[in-house]
């Protein structure tokens, strides 16, 4: 299905985006079968979007191929229920980058998003970056929708307001993942982008309901992969005072983050009845001991506690 079924006023919908995690067989292949259930798991508790191919998925550590396989058949499970969005966009080199972001495209993902720390070394400065990404815009068809994540690893590149707006003033950026985490440099990008093509998902929970409350489009984050659904309330009902008490839970609970992520939020999808295991490529499954364990399904137990209190 094309992108502009998804458009609402040439933006997608605001809301849940989650990014996605992998699921891996014991013999570290990815595991589809479960990634069929994941997917389900993600929509059928109020994701407004899907955002495939990300940190959380690993990409870091998965293959053109793999990351390729994994898009197409995220976009294809999705099946027009919401739209997906994928990044993989990993590689070092103009060349590679521009395969990759084509590889991407090709797979039908309604937007690819750029990784902000690709774009420049962490030694060089703002100009090079946007002259970097002029030459990059230049390289890619106009048709490809494209947006930004400020992606921690291997190191955070947050753009600037005034980034932004020369970005969103293209037309051609549809989608910001903003992991600033502060509340004064969120409002100042969505100055930056009001009127534009570009919609702002904030990736921290401790900033998110004043951040909806701004303007903010939704949420695109951890914690998403386990209380997907309360996060999809806080989106939608913004302006409910009822939201302040959930934002003060939900924050203290997004700690669990600091935790063994990815592998605390695949044992949560395991409590949730899914197939997929706790096998990751960037952390021990291990390191999730009894403690860890026991902590994970406090969270769930909060978790549906909260869902029988709410109108969600």
């Amino acid at each position: 299905m094309n992108a502009n079924h998804f458009l609402n006023d040439n933006h997608f919908p605001g809301g849940v985006w989650p990014v996605m995690l992998a699921p891996f067989t014991r013999e570290n292949k990815i595991d589809y079968t479960a990634l069929g259930e994941l997917v389900d798991w993600y929509i059928e508790n109020g994701s407004s979007g899907l955002f495939a191919v990300c940190q959380s998925t690993e990409m870091f550590y998965l293959n053109l191929e793999e990351r390729v396989g994994y898009a197409r058949f995220v976009k294809e499970k999705a099946a027009g229920r919401v739209p997906v969005i994928a990044s993989g966009h990993i590689s070092d080199s103009f060349e590679d980058q521009v395969n990759e972001i084509r590889a991407i495209a090709a797979t039908g993902a309604d937007a690819v998003i750029l990784i902000t720390n690709r774009l420049a070394k962490e030694t060089e400065n703002d100009e090079i970056w946007m002259k970097n990404l002029d030459r990059l815009l230049t390289a890619l068809p106009e048709d490809i929708k494209l947006g930004f994540y400020e992606c921690p690893y291997p190191y955070k590149r947050l753009l600037s307001p005034d980034m932004i707006r020369q970005c969103a003033r293209t037309g051609r950026f549809y989608f910001l993942k903003d992991t600033c985490c502060d509340i004064g440099q969120i409002r100042a990008k969505l100055t930056a982008i009001q009127g534009t093509n570009m919609k702002l998902y904030n990736a921290n929970t401790a900033t998110l309901l004043e951040s909806l409350r701004l303007g903010a489009a939704g949420y695109s984050g951890v914690m998403a992969n386990m209380q997907c659904r309360l996060y999809a309330a806080l989106c939608e009902n913004p302006s409910d005072s009822r939201m302040d008490a959930l934002s003060d839970i939900l924050t203290i609970c997004a700690l669990i983050e600091k935790q063994v992520y990815p592998v605390n939020a695949k044992y949560y999808l395991q409590l949730e009845g899914l197939s997929l295991t706790t096998v990751t490529r960037t952390k021990e499954e291990s390191l999730l001991n009894a403690t860890a364990r026991s902590e994970v399904e406090m969270l769930r137990r909060i978790t549906q506690r909260l869902l029988t209190a709410l109108p969600v």
